[in-house]
């Protein structure tokens, strides 16, 4: 099928890791995709991958120095030249459909829809609107909503990352048949047979209980809950490793020193996606420590791949995935002492460790949870789609 790929992302995090695995995958299940993007034209599909660098994914020119209600209105304005962009691209491309990953302000698919009659699919990966209203970076919040509305009652299919984000759909009136929900995926084979002894000796872990963390570390991702149980348990083989940067960072550092506990924590600072695999193969213990509602965390998908034993909240999002006790240990969420009573059960039980990762990783390949399965649903959403359009 042909595609025409349309998005409004720039940065080099999670956001990116996902366009680049999913493009790649519909591209080598035969799709032919054109890519629309800020930067104009872009085949993420053949692409070796941009270099992740320090505050990737943070704001920065114009967002920094504008008023928010100026940028906000700037950020619709956008869809503008984006729509142009898009306009060109299908003329020449002539694709069965678009996809767009959903951002707040941003119209052009959904004018390019209307103006062409071709079906939209749009992949839904937080309510934005409700997100910056809630960290306080949401000036017009009334332009905020119409642009939301217009968009998700307009696209002809939406694909929400978790059922909690469909049923924010569904509750601003969004009709179920139109909602098909698609986790993140992980490609699995990179995650088989790799070794991690070559970052054990990197760091010297070896003979240590490694608790493994992965990401861009904010503030809400519950690390600081990590350090405070390194605190309490008077156990020098047990540490933690910190894998990527982030704004939290900082934080976390000054909270190791104040803690004492220098020796049994390691900041790895950025690492490249392609070196990721042998980091999370050096874990013992594998750590979601805190979760947005709403997500589908890509860290969780790389830990079942590896065939880690995880340790996560207890919350619905989370449990449409794992299971506790058969591939994964979930604990009450935000409660330190039901968190620190799962990491003391892993800690000293390395059997159910194996057995809990292991069970991790086949549920990974008998659900299909790969970007290869999410490409081959979003091709099949498209077929039923297109197969009663009629282009004007």
């Amino acid at each position: 099928m042909k595609i025409l790929y349309s998005h409004r992302t720039r940065s080099a995090d999670g956001q990116y890791v996902h366009i680049e695995a999913l493009t790649q995958a519909l591209a080598a299940e035969g799709c032919d995709l054109t890519i629309c993007s800020p930067d104009g034209i872009e085949d993420f599909s053949r692409s070796p991958g941009r270099k992740m660098d320090a505050g990737a994914g943070e704001g920065s020119g114009l967002k920094t120095v504008l008023p928010k209600f100026a940028y906000e209105v700037l950020e619709l304005a956008y869809s503008v030249p984006a729509w142009w962009r898009l306009r060109r691209a299908a003329r020449l491309a002539k694709p069965d459909f678009i996809y767009e990953r959903y951002n707040l302000f941003f119209l052009a698919g959904l004018w390019l829809k209307k103006q062409t009659g071709l079906p939209l699919i749009l992949e839904v990966n937080a309510p934005l609107r409700e997100e910056r209203q809630k960290h306080g970076g949401l000036a017009l919040g009334w332009l905020a909503a119409w642009a939301e509305r217009k968009v998700w009652r307009g696209a002809d299919m939406l694909l929400p990352v978790t059922q909690a984000l469909a049923q924010t759909l569904i509750e601003t009136g969004i009709d179920p048949k139109k909602i098909r929900v698609m986790p993140n995926g992980i490609h699995a084979d990179q995650y088989e047979h790799v070794d991690g002894e070559a970052i054990k000796l990197r760091y010297n872990l070896h003979g240590k209980i490694v608790l493994g963390f992965t990401g861009f570390v904010r503030d809400w991702h519950g690390v600081d809950m990590i350090l405070e149980y390194l605190s309490t348990r008077d156990d020098p083989d047990l540490h933690c490793l910190i894998v990527g940067d982030g704004p939290h960072l900082p934080h976390l550092k000054e909270k190791v020193l104040k803690l004492s506990i220098e020796k049994q924590v390691t900041f790895t600072g950025v690492v490249q996606r392609s070196d990721l695999p042998a980091f999370v193969a050096s874990f013992d213990i594998a750590l979601q420590p805190r979760v947005t509602a709403y997500a589908s965390p890509l860290k969780l998908f790389e830990y079942m791949a590896a065939g880690k034993a995880i340790v996560a909240p207890a919350q619905s999002n989370i449990q449409e995935v794992l299971k506790d006790g058969e591939d994964a240990l979930l604990f009450a969420p935000d409660s330190e002492t039901s968190l620190f009573a799962a990491l003391d059960r892993l800690n000293t039980d390395q059997a159910l460790r194996d057995t809990l990762g292991e069970a991790a990783r086949q549920k990974i390949h008998d659900g299909d949870m790969t970007w290869a399965g999410n490409a081959r649903k979003v091709i099949e959403i498209a077929r039923a789609l297109t197969s009663s359009r009629e282009i004007r």
